[in-house]
């Protein structure tokens, strides 16, 4: 089975500065993965693509593509309406996304995977294709992002977002038995699904805070005031 083309950075005209490669080798796949992906990994998809376009501007090339699957996705399903309400009061575009099964062809393409709970994690990995080194959940990126110096990172100007993201992904990997959860729920980010409205916006408020520093060290570029 071929897997969808992924959803890039450049989904929208308006984003069209940040991509057009389609060789492997100068791109970098960020796949996030929830269960359904029509609640949490959609949210952290696009305000990941909102936050990287934040930084980066409209004339930079960063060969970045963001999407999104779910363990149990509802393929070809809307955006769940309060995820999509959230979305839009971050400011970010919550159009025109259509659920989408996780496939083995998502992980072998993917040079960074994001999952909402330790439960995704695991799954992505049995799924084998050396997922391993590079399948982290999002709060555990988060917390590793964190303990890694950003001089010791390629310089973004230099040569290139690609190649810093690949930098960064080493070094989470190699930090990773060295900076442990303090606890199980450290890792995790619950699903809304079903929940009302302000259980959403609290949740959208939990992956944007898990991104911001996982963007910044992507880019090397603080958010803009």
């Amino acid at each position: 089975m071929t897997a969808p083309e992924g959803r890039g950075i450049a989904a929208s005209p308006s984003l069209s500065g940040l991509t057009g490669l389609s060789d492997p080798a100068e791109t970098f796949r960020i796949l996030h993965v929830s269960t359904g992906n029509v609640c949490r990994s959609p949210m952290t998809e696009r305000l990941t693509r909102h936050a990287l376009t934040h930084r980066l501007g409209l004339e930079a090339v960063g060969g970045l593509i963001v999407e999104s699957a779910g363990t149990w996705g509802h393929e070809g399903a809307p955006m769940e309406a309060h995820a999509a309400t959230v979305l839009g009061e971050f400011g970010a575009d919550a159009s025109e996304f259509v659920g989408r099964e996780l496939l083995d062809e998502h992980v072998i393409r993917a040079d960074l995977v994001l999952t909402a709970t330790r439960d995704h994690r695991a799954q992505v990995i049995s799924m084998g294709h050396s997922a391993g080194l590079r399948t982290f959940t999002l709060k555990e990126f988060t917390r590793l992002v964190r303990a890694i110096d950003p001089a010791t990172l390629p310089d973004p100007l230099d040569d290139g977002v690609v190649e810093r993201a690949r930098a960064l992904v080493r070094a989470a990997a190699a930090l990773r038995g060295w900076l442990l959860a303090p606890s199980i729920e450290a890792d995790e980010v619950h699903d809304p699904y079903g929940a009302p409205l302000t259980y959403f916006r609290s949740v959208g408020d939990e992956i944007n805070q898990a991104l911001e520093p996982v963007v910044t060290a992507l880019t090397g570029l603080p958010a803009r005031a």
